[in-house]
């Protein structure tokens, strides 16, 4: 009799304890038992992610390349510099097809002032960010353009304007997020978007556009990405560009 009273008082004291360290082993062998995040989790944190960094933000320059295709086939490559300070001056110094032009926005009417390069570098332009001369095929305005807007964009094409999955991969320095989804600035298409995002400092670096059907309409590419401080209101005046580019951010 006192043996089975024994082994009922060691049987209460030690297993509870063996059953916590059996469910620890199981934890640790099995990365299983703690469920990976949902991909609805995965998007809800990149954009999270995104628009803290944007937050972050005071103003940016960067270089652009944008490659259009017509029919599957690279048709024009534009390459320029674009300076954006918040919450809504830009400047652009194109490279290519154009060098020496440049647009800055908005004036003190909410215009852009056009100065091309070359022999006309002395005459100015004033136009509306609406201009047919301003607006490329893809709908988009010259004021459609910074980064924060970008992000804004992103977030609708993998929420609300979303048809489909949305395709999650990875490399060494981005997240890639491809979806169709409707299209920024032409109401009625759909575009496929893939949407590549810099893990390092969480803001895009690359916009790939794409009909419905898989082929490729646009690529957009942000190189050499600077967060700048203390960016002069001059510069985003044709009569005052020498006054200085701002700091980097620490």
């Amino acid at each position: 009799m006192r043996y089975f009273r024994f082994i009922s008082r060691f049987t209460e004291r030690t297993f509870p304890r063996t059953c916590l360290v059996v469910l620890v082993m199981i934890c640790a062998v099995n990365p299983r038992a703690v469920p990976a995040p949902t991909q609805e989790e995965q998007v809800i944190a990149i954009i999270s992610k995104m628009k803290a960094a944007y937050a972050r933000v005071e103003g940016y320059r960067t270089d652009v390349e944008v490659e259009e295709y017509r029919e599957g086939r690279l048709s024009e490559t534009r390459r320029f510099v674009y300076t954006f300070k918040k919450p809504d001056h830009l400047r652009i110094d194109m490279e290519s097809p154009h060098p020496g032009l440049v647009l800055v926005y908005p004036d003190e009417e909410g215009k852009v002032s056009v100065k091309p390069g070359g022999i006309g570098h002395f005459f100015k332009l004033r136009l509306a960010p609406d201009n047919p001369l301003l607006t490329r095929r893809t709908g988009q305005r010259i004021d459609q353009t910074d980064l924060g807007l970008l992000i804004r964009n992103i977030e609708h094409s993998l929420t609300d304007r979303r048809f489909g999955e949305i395709g999650i991969s990875g490399h060494n320095d981005r997240v890639i997020l491809e979806v169709l989804a409707a299209d920024h600035f032409l109401p009625g298409v759909r575009t496929r978007y893939r949407f590549h995002i810099d893990k390092k400092d969480w803001l895009p670096m690359e916009v790939d556009e794409l009909t419905a059907d898989g082929e490729l309409k646009r690529k957009v590419k942000f190189r050499d990405l600077q967060i700048m401080t203390g960016i002069p209101d001059n510069l985003f005046r044709l009569d005052g560009e020498n006054t200085g580019d701002g700091e980097p951010a620490r």
